[in-house]
């Protein structure tokens, strides 16, 4: 098992930037592909921003190419959305996700590619 805890969420307003983080514990010694995903409020969870477990592959959702970052500190076993230029649409409340992996450079954007979620963290972008 892994447990995923979320923070950084928040108030902000939009052009603001924030940064989300995701702590692993548990099975930490396996291999996972990592991910976060947003539910915006009436919508249907959608996907972010994915990692590989060897750091070389990254993708992102056109929604927020260019603003957002994935990175991962695997020392600490945390990933982290660096969300830049914020706008309201961007307001959802955000999960990260976990997929015990066989292939290092696969990415997955996909919800039910994943084996552990976090609780989520809600943030919101004011006008």
């Amino acid at each position: 098992q892994v447990q995923l805890v979320e923070s950084g969420g928040g108030l902000v307003q939009a052009g603001a930037s924030l940064r989300l983080s995701c702590a692993a514990s548990g099975r930490t010694f396996s291999r996972y592909a990592m991910g976060w995903f947003r539910r915006a409020p009436g919508k249907e969870r959608a996907f972010v921003a994915a990692i590989s477990w060897s750091d070389r592959s990254t993708v992102y959702d056109d929604s927020v190419k260019g603003r957002f970052t994935i990175s991962r500190n695997g020392a600490n076993y945390t990933v982290y959305l660096q969300m830049n230029t914020l706008k309201p649409d961007d307001t959802a409340v955000y999960f990260c996700a976990a997929k015990a992996v066989a292939s290092t450079h696969t990415a997955y954007t996909t919800p039910g590619s994943y084996d552990y979620w976090g609780q989520g963290t809600q943030v919101t972008v004011s006008s």
